[in-house]
């Protein structure tokens, strides 16, 4: 990610529509997994430490965040979020079957080597551990977040669903999401190319109206689609426990 890019994140992240509402859907998720506060969870790619505040907000009392970048890291020390961690997710520098939970929320499409992270992921997962992954959805889409978050990839859910599968997850959830927005996020990026626009962050394109109302949209969304499972959407979720869980 560029540096530019994750400051803004820093800066925003907090209040901005899109934040709050994945929030809000990784906290339903969470809560319907009935995981106890006791458990051991790790936040893979934390950022700027968006989803280490949802946890302790949660409950969860041993949580952990890693992260590649030291900015990242120096951010969430900033914000007074602590045990972030430095490491590569294709190279997990936590023990074998440590964590009860795994978050990987928007970190899979930005590594060539997806399968080597993929198997760290069920590597450092306990028996019966459950992994909660997002993933940018639909080439179509993409646009400039895409080039300054140095994405490798988007996804279609089937795709993703088989390479979780492929290594060694059972996924129990999928579905798209951000559903809502998909026809004026597309009509936005493809206007934002044909324009030239050159941003450190889509998510600067932002008024305190505007943000009300996407965030309005946004939570009707993210408490339709677990339900409705709608074809298409701007990202998607999957929920995925180890195959070997006994």
């Amino acid at each position: 990610m560029e540096h530019a890019t994750q400051a803004v994140e820093a800066r925003i992240e907090r209040d901005h529509w899109w934040f709050r509402g994945r929030r809000r859907l990784v906290r339903a998720l969470i809560r319907a997994l009935e995981t106890p506060p006791s458990a051991q969870v790790l936040d893979v790619g934390c950022g700027t430490g968006a989803n280490l505040r949802l946890l302790a907000e949660i409950g969860f009392r041993d949580v952990m965040g890693m992260d590649c970048s030291q900015e990242a890291i120096e951010w969430c020390a900033q914000k007074g979020l602590p045990d972030v961690a430095r490491g590569d997710l294709r190279d997990l520098p936590f023990p074998e079957a440590h964590f009860d939970l795994v978050l990987a929320t928007d970190v899979l499409e930005h590594i060539e080597e997806e399968a080597t992270a993929i198997s760290e992921l069920h590597r450092v997962l306990r028996p019966g551990g459950t992994l909660l992954v997002t993933v940018p959805a639909f080439e179509s889409l993409w646009g400039l977040q895409d080039e300054v978050s140095h994405h490798v990839r988007r996804y279609r859910r089937d795709e993703i669903v088989a390479k979780l599968r492929a290594g060694g997850f059972r996924v129990t959830r999928s579905f798209y999401f951000n559903f809502l927005l998909f026809a004026p996020i597309w009509m936005a990026r493809q206007l934002m190319r044909w324009l030239g626009v050159k941003l450190a962050s889509e998510n600067e394109v932002n008024t305190r109206w505007l943000n009300a109302l996407l965030s309005a949209i946004f939570a009707c969304d993210v408490w339709i689609a677990p339900r409705l499972r709608p074809a298409f959407g701007v990202s998607i979720f999957v929920v995925a426990r180890r195959r070997d869980a006994v």
